[in-house]
Order: structure tokens, then C-alpha cells, then sequence
């Protein structure tokens, strides 16, 4: 007897699939304000009738593509919702394989689909496609969120064909747009230059963005990206397509515009050097593309995505995070028990709530007094540390802070015991002569015996001293000269190794939920949503700059949300204490800085600057964010935090072109708020023995801040201006 499919209507409503076959069928992937809808044709292709804002009557879905007389389809696939390669399609294909028999073609044909309600927010979408010549199937995930606006897409793999199938590419997802026009902004940048944007019309052939870095994958190329339809999108206005591979090793994203003027985007792990195996019954699962779409802008697109971040794919996104103090730009290398006692007690004095222990800490025959040596040999180093991480924890505890540490655990110097004794755990090539990012070589993880070694870094930490309170882990290495000793077949290396990283991680997590972990890579080079399911935050750059940062934070902030984002004040730069400390308060804050060394008025500032911080930043970390005024388009940088009630903000304004005279000539529109609110708006953050210029009792209606709007009084006086709004 044949199993009862159950399939969706556009109404929700649950029909049987011999029903549903009578009619032509109809598959939507739908959220409050976003539709995808799937139609299979008689010949049971699977394609994409329609993409964009939710229309007001389900019905009218089917008489979208009557309304398009664009020139023909020769394949019938243009608008596939899972292109296949080597039968019609003559467009980039998501997949394409060789088969046992030896034989490159790949037909797939709609079998069946099923809705499972999750829970009244998240729906779960299946849809299984079948080769009618080869015993090879895909199965397309849609996961959605409802309110959110947020779809996640992956692919399953398998065949049950008398060998081994070949698979040459496998994406995600393969997405189908029609608009007049599509404008592309995309992210460049390296060390100390991440998210840089460039914004661009599509033409025809293929764009695509990838990365072949093995890890700190986003060193160069971020995987996020936005695609405006029609126009460019502005922060307020127009219609836009976020996106994002969730995979934190190599990833590609073709976007081709064909020839009747679509565009295609496909998405998922970069296939470069990587063509897969596939053994019979053996299931290969794609990493997940995300996309939110919105036809509000760009705001509302990033205010959806924090929303569906912070409550479900961020690690404890709802929950706190700890303030700190760092030593490395204090200390760099050059410490011992006897200066790190003196920092836990800055620690405290300062008032935030942790000391982090950076690089340095490790090694004996090969200490760890610069980047040269010691990555690899985990054991405290007995000279700067005669009695271990232990009597640190218990002394930090001891001046009522709490202790955090510094790894780097993926990671080996030639200069190392570890590489001495298991050259065959690093990735090399035995032929060619070894090739160093940082001084540094990368450890194989695809190999079971360093999974074991890697986790046992962290573990060892936490069984010697419990109380241990945060990992920072670092990555500071891309991979050269790629090869594994361990593997048989070396085309599976790179997707192996991050098979390998998340092993570690998930046995990680299992043992230590809890544990905040700061995703480090030399900076923003891993930053990910599959990466931030372990980790409580990112660092998004080594430039702590503040001006610079102001520019990194904006970008950074369409995709991620500011409870994940973490902000140091550090010496670099030439702004003022005031000023640094207000840039890194946008965010998840932390010091790095010579407390002992400040003055008197300094001190003052950044001890008052951590209550003010800890009275608003629920605010930062869980309210809408709310970018004001672009860095970019003119002297002045506004964004605004608004919880959830529209009553209470925080909005934090920047000087960012020192020319003669520039400031906030205009007043800021502000958004978001009740416009028939009444608001008061104090300046907050002041330095010692200064004063504000703004008249914190005067009140205005939520409509004349929105349509008027508010200055700042931003000068080279002011440089930087805090401001509290709260509801009267």
C-alpha cells in the first residue's frame, strides 16, 4: 500500500497527494510578509512561479507568470527550483554528477513533498526529487520562520546505484528572481580591513563569490551578501534579498543573470577541489543558505534577521554577556603570575566583569615569547606561570573577577613539540616545501586522532580548572598546500576538515553548553551562523581603530546583531577615551588597556562608562537596531537601539570627518518610535567635568522626531554623543 503524502495548500490547507495530482501542484514556502512559491508541471519539473512580497489572495499566485512575456525557455529549467547538470539545462547547474556507470547527466523530477509544522512559528518543508533513470534522489529542506521573515534551504544527497557516484557540484540552494534590474552589494577586505561594501548592477554571465581559504574563510570574501531588485535598496525603501551560506569553510555563490533576464543565485560549499564520493545509501548533506527578503529595505530586512539570530541560531542569544578586560596590547607576549595578579585587581577596579588571558600563556622547550614557536604544546608555560592556570582562576575569583583564556587550537608552529612528534597531523604536502601564514601551519581535523587532540585542549582546561569562566579561539592560518595523511581519497579534504571542526565543536558544546566562546580569526575571517552556534559572539576585526570600527560595525550589523558583536576599547587610534569607549559600546564591550596607566578623569570616565553600559546594554543586545545616519554619506554616524515597547533607546552619534567645522548640521531622523509618544532625550556616557548641551526636559512627540527628527549637537567639540530616550 502505497504511504499517504501529505501536501500544502497556499491556504494551509491539507490535502492528500492523489487529490492534489488532479490539480497542477502548488508548494509554497511562506512567511508574514514573504512568499516562495513552487509549482510542478505536468512533466513533474519542480519551478519557481514566483519569489517576492506575500500577495493579499493566495489564489492569484498561479496568474503571476501569465503576466511575463519574457522570450521562451528552450529547457523548460531556467526557473528550476534544483538545476541539474548534463541533460536540459544549459544554465549553472546546483548539481551535477557522474554516475556508477560512468554516465554525466542528471534529470530530477518532482516524487512527492511534506509539511511539518514545527511549532506556531517555524514550519519544516520537504520536497523529494528523483532521477527516472538512475537511482539517485535530492531532498530540498525549507525551513522557515514565520514572523521573522527568514527561510533556511539545504539539500540531501543519496543514490542506491550499483557503485560509487561522483558528485562534481552540490549547492544549497538554487533561487529564482524576476525584477527589472538586480544591484548587488558584496563585502571584500583582509586583515584589519574586513566588510568593506561595493554595490553593483548585475549584467549578464555569472558573478560569483567564493573562497578556496580552507578556513578563516571570510578573510578576503565574506559570505554574505545583499541583492536589491528594481533598484538599489535604501536603508527605508525598496526591495531586497539578504543571503547567507551558513559554513565556516570554503563556500561559493554563483549569481547568474540568463538570458530572459533572471536572475539565478545558487549557493552553498565551494566545490573547488572537492569533488565527493558518494557510496550507495551514503546521505550528503549540504550546509544550510539563509535568506530573508523584505520590500521595506534594508533596516527591516536586518531587524528581522537579529530577531530570528538572537532567538534561535545564535548561542544564548537571548541570554547575558561578560564585560572585560584583555591584556594583550598591555602585555603583548611579556608577562608573568606577578603582572597578571596586578591586572585581576585593574579588572576589578575598572568594574567589568572578567580578565581574558591572550597568546603567551604556553609551551616549555618552545615558549611562547613571540609567533614564532609553542602553538601546538598546550602545557603552561613554568616560567611566566609556575603554578598554572589554576592559581590564576583562583586569584581572579579571589579579587572578585572572573578568568578567561586564550587558544588557538587548530593550529601548530614548525617550532613546536607537537609537529616534531605528529608531522603527520599537519596539513602539508610531504613534496613541496612547507608555506607559513603567521609563522603557522594548520592541523588535519578530518583526521579522527586530532579531533581527539583539539577537544582535549579545552577539556584539559576545564578539568584542571572548573571555574574557568571563557574561551577565546583564535584561527589565524588559512590552509596552503592541502593534504591530509589521514585520507585515502584527497578530494574530500576541505569539506572533511570542517566535517572534523564541528565534531569538535558540537562534543564541546555537549559537555560545556554554557561557556561563553568568542569566535576569533585574526578577526572577522570565520564570522558565520553555523560557526555562532557554538559561539556567544565574534571579533569582528584586530582594527579596534574606532572610527574604523564605526565603518566595520555598520556593515557588519545588516547580518549579525550586536549582543554577538565584540567590541574592545584599545590604543589604537587618536580619538579620546570617550570616543573609543562609545564606538565598542555598540556591542558586546570590552577593555584593552593599560588601566593602571590612565589618569585620573580617564579612570573616572571608564568606571562610570561600565554602569551606564550595564544600565542600557539589554537595549543594545535585544532591542531594533536602527541605523540613522550613514558613515558613508556624510560627517555624522547615528544608530539607535529602541526595545521592544518603542519606549526606551539608545542613540549613539560620531563625528567621523574631521574637516573645518563638519558636525550634525541637520537634525536626525529618528524611527521606530509611538508618533503619538512623548519622548525625553538626555545625553548620557559624559566625560568627568563636562557638561551637556542638550536640554534633557523638553519633550517631544514620537511624529516630530521621526518627520523633524533630533540633533545631536555633534562637533569637533563632540565628537561623540550618547543619548538616552525614554518614554514619558
Amino acid at each position: 500500500m502505497q504511504a499517504k503524502v501529505y501536501l500544502t495548500t497556499l491556504s494551509g490547507v491539507l490535502l492528500s497527494a492523489q487529490f492534489a495530482m488532479a490539480q497542477q501542484i502548488t508548494i509554497p514556502v511562506q512567511t508574514a510578509h514573504h512568499a516562495q512559491v513552487l509549482q510542478v508541471t505536468d512533466s513533474k519539473d519542480l519551478n519557481t512561479i514566483y519569489f517576492g512580497e506575500k500577495l493579499a489572495n493566495d489564489a492569484e499566485y498561479a496568474m503571476v507568470q501569465s503576466t511575463y512575456r519574457q522570450s521562451g525557455d528552450y529547457t523548460n529549467q531556467l526557473s528550476a527550483a534544483y538545476t541539474p547538470a548534463g541533460s536540459r539545462s544549459l544554465a549553472e547547474p546546483a548539481i551535477a554528477v557522474t554516475h556508477a556507470d560512468g554516465n554525466n547527466s542528471l534529470d530530477l523530477r518532482y516524487v512527492n513533498h511534506e509539511l511539518t509544522k514545527v511549532d506556531d512559528n517555524v514550519s519544516l518543508l520537504k520536497i523529494r526529487l528523483k532521477d527516472p533513470v538512475y537511482d539517485f534522489e535530492v531532498t530540498l529542506f525549507y525551513k522557515s520562520w514565520f514572523k521573522e521573515d527568514v527561510v533556511e534551504q539545504w539539500s540531501e544527497i543519496r543514490h542506491r546505484e550499483k557503485g560509487n557516484v561522483v558528485l562534481h557540484k552540490f549547492a544549497s540552494a538554487n533561487v529564482h528572481l524576476q525584477a527589472p534590474a538586480y544591484w548587488l552589494t558584496q563585502y571584500h577586505g583582509d586583515w584589519a580591513k574586513e566588510m568593506q561594501p561595493e554595490e553593483s548592477r548585475l549584467t549578464h554571465g555569472i558573478k560569483t563569490l567564493d573562497t578556496k581559504l580552507g578556513t578563516r574563510a571570510n578573510l578576503f570574501q565574506p559570505s554574505v551578501f545583499m541583492v536589491s531588485l528594481g533598484k538599489p535598496a535604501t536603508e527605508d525603501e525598496g526591495t531586497v534579498l539578504y543571503g547567507a551560506v551558513e559554513y565556516s569553510g570554503n563556500f561559493r555563490v554563483d549569481l547568474e543573470l540568463d538570458p530572459r533576464d533572471n536572475l539565478r543565485i545558487i549557493a552553498g560549499i565551494n566545490n573547488y577541489a572537492s569533488d565527493y564520493t558518494l557510496a550507495p545509501d551514503e546521505v550528503f548533506t549540504t550546509p544550510a543558505f539563509l535568506y530573508t527578503f523584505s520590500g521595506s529595505g534594508k533596516g527591516d530586512a536586518s531587524r528581522n534577521l537579529h530577531r530570528w539570530a538572537r532567538n534561535y541560531k545564535l548561542l544564548d542569544g537571548k541570554g547575558e554577556r561578560l564585560t572585560l578586560l584583555n591584556n594583550w596590547e598591555s602585555t603583548y607576549f611579556d608577562f608573568n603570575e606577578e603582572k597578571l595578579f596586578a591586572l585581576f585587581k585593574d579588572t576589578k577596579a575598572l568594574g567589568v566583569d572578567l580578565f581574558l588571558l591572550d597568546d603567551g600563556w604556553f609551551a616549555n622547550k618552545y615558549p611562547r615569547n613571540d609567533d614564532h614557536a609553542g602553538l601546538g604544546d598546550w602545557q603552561e608555560n613554568k616560567t611566566k606561570l609556575p603554578n598554572g592556570i589554576t592559581s590564576l582562576v583562583k586569584q581572579a575569583q579571589a579579587d572578585g573577577v572572573k578568568f578567561g583564556i586564550w587558544v588557538e587550537p587548530e593550529m601548530v608552529n614548525p617550532k613546536s613539540e607537537l609537529y616534531e612528534k605528529h608531522k603527520d597531523w599537519v596539513i602539508r604536502q610531504p613534496k613541496r616545501e612547507e608555506h607559513y601564514f603567521r609563522n603557522q601551519l594548520v592541523l588535519d581535523l578530518s583526521n579522527p586522532q586530532v579531533q581527539e587532540f583539539v577537544f582535549r585542549v579545552i577539556d584539559d582546561l576545564f578539568t584542571k580548572s572548573p571555574d574557568l569562566a571563557y574561551i577565546k579561539w583564535d584561527c589565524n592560518a588559512v590552509i596552503y598546500n592541502a593534504y591530509s595523511a589521514h585520507l585515502k581519497n584527497q578530494s574530500h579534504f576541505f569539506i572533511e576538515y570542517m566535517r572534523g571542526l564541528y565534531k569538535v565543536l558540537e562534543r564541546i558544546r555537549k559537555k560545556y553548553p554554557t561557556v561563553p566562546m568568542m569566535l576569533c580569526s585574526g578577526g572577522g575571517g570565520r564570522v558565520d551562523y553555523a560557526a555562532l552556534q557554538y559561539f556567544t559572539e565574534f571579533w569582528p576585526s584586530d582594527n579596534t581603530d574606532p572610527l574604523e570600527r564605526i565603518f566595520m560595525q555598520w556593515e557588519y550589523s545588516y547580518f549579525y546583531p550586536a549582543i554577538s558583536s565584540s567590541n574592545h576599547v584599545t590604543d589604537w587610534g587618536r580619538q579620546p577615551l570617550k570616543f573609543r569607549t562609545d564606538v565598542a559600546m555598540m556591542g558586546k564591550l570590552g577593555f584593552d588597556i593599560v588601566v593602571s596607566k590612565l589618569g585620573e578623569n580617564d579612570l573616572k570616565y571608564a568606571q562610570q562608562a561600565v554602569k551606564t553600559y550595564d544600565a542600557v546594554k539589554h537595549i543594545i543586545w535585544q532591542g531594533n537596531q536602527y541605523r540613522l545616519a550613514n558613515p558613508r554619506e556624510g560627517s555624522v554616524a547615528s544608530v539607535l537601539y529602541l526595545d521592544e515597547k518603542q519606549s526606551s533607546g539608545v542613540i549613539f552619534n560620531y563625528l567621523v570627518n574631521n574637516r573645518y567645522d563638519e558636525g550634525s548640521k541637520l537634525p536626525i531622523r529618528l524611527k521606530g518610535l509611538k508618533a503619538s509618544g512623548k519622548y525625553k532625550i538626555k545625553e548620557v556616557n559624559l566625560y568627568p567635568g563636562t557638561t551637556s548641551t542638550i536640554d534633557a526636559e523638553k519633550v517631544y512627540s514620537g511624529d516630530f522626531l521621526m518627520k523633524v527628527g533630533f540633533n545631536p549637537d555633534v562637533n569637533s567639540r563632540r565628537t561623540s554623543v550618547v543619548l538616552q530616550i525614554d518614554e514619558v
